[in-house]
């Protein structure tokens, strides 16, 4: 199903009730660009360690927009025993809420935007018919200014029209502006005097002349009329004034606040969609997703932290349940029995032996994909097969067992190995970015790190280690390489060769890396030695905002993957009833974290359906070395 900004609210309760009644999703993105700078290879060098490439990805594709999301439910029905699957295509697109709104700058990537246009993808949806969005706390700063203007003007007692400004006091209006104050005072005068006319449309001005208008009929209309700013077609705003008793009112008031907080939400927008996918705390599939990942918590959600094991209290917050089809078509099993793991190919590879196509069909009012005739990069359909991949996979750990279960839940313990590790291309010994825990430390005492001049190129690096056989060269930028050697015991050699050398220095990866730690423990220090001198000086400022409903000071960031005061695993799984009701997703950044942790504790205890107490998930572990 296409949703765009025209039918996004219309759609919206069918987008939540197949959250809410779905066994597990997939998802995927499609973006504006990737790198804004360094090539795909230097983005993805063969030695990063997961930091380096989070810093990576954070630094050179955050920049860009994710304005397509694929989401797709899958719900397993036990009659027929059969997948039935919602698929919905979003298009995404941060319109400003209004002139103090954020004006969200992005940048586009011509081989990304000529690569989808090549598949037919339609910009003009994006860009015209796109659905807004808010992060937390672009939403927390717009209903704590709605909440600021509404209580201001209560407490002064002023009516509706009223700006925070208005005065008791005549106005003080500018000769240049005189003749049109009175032009505006007449007209309302045959206004009141008027038996038919109700209401007076005037012609749309500048703020500044509104500001006037606003503040002159304060002073000399305090009771009456009702004054209201609206916007034509054309963004033009203009005042139409009304004429009402007490009664009429403090209807209108009650009109306008509820169309503002309707206008509010609007603004929110698809964020109302990734707070209920993550709300719902089911198991959130895609297919190489790591910048899926991050770029739906960097839009949706807040920047993402500088760094890396904040972002994974993060993302266990936002998703408490994540599984990569890559990763897990990378991993034993079914590494030696898959050879491309590209989406296309494995949806390919999935439906031969020893795999088993599975029994999909799409709920009634949704369109059907038919894998015949590829779709690739419409977000939703990438999503739809990502979710078939996994369904296979699952299936054939299933047909491992003894006896063989020919259904593997979303829940089952078979593929809790494979449970928040997201892959990481071109990373050797380190397949996957560990969201709970560590990662992987492969020892890398075969690698020499060596810094040389700009001019150099691969044949000189070649050439420079000609006398140590077989290399391999990863370049990390214009004067820097990894370079790995056949025999680990080279390595002392090729060091103690360089000692007196002047225009190249080489050292050993150990040293490369705690050198970097170092400069990281000593740019955090400084971090936080500054942060103190600031205290020290401001003892009486307070960090951190205020939520919605409560006045006391709570951390720096608000996310978590519950709206309300009890966790997602105080009520029963799937149960999302109160979506429609909590339109703001606020709640401080430690609570969340609460949660994600009783969360990972509390998996170990479960007895869910579909597992197979019994059995060794041990035989489908992934890996702690490569």
């Amino acid at each position: 199903m296409e949703i765009i900004r025209s039918n996004f609210k219309s759609n919206l309760h069918k987008v939540y009730q197949a959250i809410e009644e779905a066994d597990f999703f997939a998802i995927d993105g499609e973006f504006s660009g990737i790198s804004d700078g360094p090539s795909v290879t230097a983005l993805t060098n063969g030695f990063d360690t997961p930091e380096e490439r989070y810093q990576k990805l954070k630094k050179h594709s955050m920049d860009f927009l994710l304005f397509q999301f694929g989401l797709c439910t899958f719900k397993y029905d036990h009659t027929d025993s059969k997948y039935i699957t919602k698929s919905f295509n979003f298009y995404v697109f941060p319109k400003p809420f209004s002139r103090s709104s954020p004006d969200v700058k992005f940048v586009c990537q011509s081989s990304s935007i000529d690569f989808l246009a090549s598949q037919g993808f339609d910009f003009n949806k994006v860009f015209r018919d796109g659905i807004p969005y808010l992060n937390q706390e672009e939403e927390r700063q717009l209903r704590e200014q709605h909440d600021e203007k509404r209580s201001q003007a209560n407490g002064a007692g002023v009516l509706a029209y009223s700006s925070p400004n208005t005065s008791k006091c005549p106005v003080t209006i500018p000769e240049d502006q005189k003749k049109f104050i009175d032009q505006v005072i007449k007209k309302i005068e045959d206004l009141l005097q008027s038996e038919e006319k109700k209401n007076l449309d005037l012609e749309p001005c500048t703020g500044f002349q509104r500001k006037l208008i606003y503040q002159t009929l304060s002073w000399k209309y305090p009771k009456g009329i009702h004054v209201e700013t609206l916007e034509t077609e054309k963004k033009e705003r203009y005042i139409v004034i009304s004429k009402v008793d007490e009664e009429e009112r403090k209807r209108r008031e009650q009109q306008k606040h509820a169309k503002e907080q309707e206008e509010l939400n609007d603004a929110v927008g698809f964020s109302r969609v990734i707070h209920a996918i993550s709300n719902s705390g089911k198991l959130v599939i895609g297919h190489n997703m790591l910048l899926d990942v991050m770029h739906t918590v960097h839009q949706f959600y807040c920047p993402l932290p500088v760094d890396l094991n904040e972002f994974k209290e993060v993302t266990t917050c936002v998703f408490p349940r994540l599984l990569d089809t890559k990763l897990m078509a990378s991993t034993q099993p079914f590494k030696d029995i898959i050879n491309n793991t590209s989406l296309a190919e494995l949806e390919k590879r999935l439906k031969e032996t020893p795999f088993s196509t599975p029994n999909v069909e799409s709920a009634e009012g949704f369109p059907s994909y038919d894998t015949s005739s590829e779709q690739l990069h419409e977000a939703g359909y990438d999503a739809y097969i990502t979710g078939l991949c996994f369904i296979s996979m699952a299936d054939y750990l299933g047909s491992c067992l003894s006896p063989p279960k020919p259904c593997v839940s979303a829940r089952s313990q078979l593929i809790e190995p494979f449970f928040n590790k997201l892959f990481l291309m071109r990373v050797m010994n380190i397949p996957y970015l560990n969201l709970e825990g560590p990662d992987l430390q492969p020892k890398r005492d075969h690698v020499l790190h060596v810094t040389f001049p700009r001019e150099w190129r691969t044949s000189d690096l070649y050439q420079l280690f000609s006398a140590f056989g077989n290399i391999q060269i990863s370049w990390i930028d214009d004067t820097s390489a990894f370079v790995s050697l056949s025999q680990p015991e080279q390595v002392q050699i090729a060091v103690n060769t360089s000692k007196y050398a002047e225009s190249y220095r080489i050292q050993t990866y150990a040293e490369y890396v705690g050198k970097k730690q170092e400069e990281r423990q000593i740019k955090r220090k400084w971090t936080e030695d500054s942060w103190k001198e600031v205290e020290r000086k401001r003892p009486n400022m307070q960090v951190g905002f205020h939520s919605n409903s409560a006045t006391n000071t709570v951390g720096k960031r608000n996310l978590s993957p519950s709206p309300g005061e009890g966790s997602s695993e105080d009520r029963a799984p799937g149960d999302i009833s109160d979506l429609e009701q909590t339109e703001s997703c606020a709640e401080s950044l430690p609570e969340g974290r609460r949660k994600a942790k009783k969360l990972k504790r509390m998996k170990k205890d479960l007895s869910l359906a579909g597992s197979v107490a019994d059995s060794p998930a041990e035989l489908f572990e992934v890996p702690d070395t490569w």
